[in-house]
């Protein structure tokens, strides 16, 4: 069970094992409670991992979630004269999707 990496927060490591569950890869989150006892222990102790059940996809995980870290930034003019800025695919303004070439 090999770890890939530290997350900043529970938040981000549970996204991220989600992720690379839903594309097929075994993953759980380590130490997910261990933040209470920051203070106790040093904080770089006490931040949630991400594990990976086959050491033979540690590979694919880490592209996965290298994908997953570096979301392709648009910028994009809405029908609705929204300009939309960011990895977003739909208009807050008007609920509008992408249009696609």
């Amino acid at each position: 069970m090999p770890r890939l990496l530290q997350a900043p927060n529970l938040v981000m490591a549970t996204l991220w094992v989600d992720w690379l569950r839903a594309e097929g890869i075994g993953a759980s989150v380590q130490r997910e409670f261990l933040g209470s006892a920051s203070g106790e222990l040093p904080p770089d102790q006490c931040l949630p991992e991400v594990w990976i059940d086959d050491a033979s996809q540690e590979t694919r995980a880490h592209e996965l979630l290298h994908l997953l870290r570096h979301v392709p930034q648009r910028r994009w003019q809405c029908a609705c004269g929204e300009r939309i800025t960011g990895g977003f695919e739909q208009c807050w303004n008007c609920g509008a999707m992408i249009r696609r070439p």
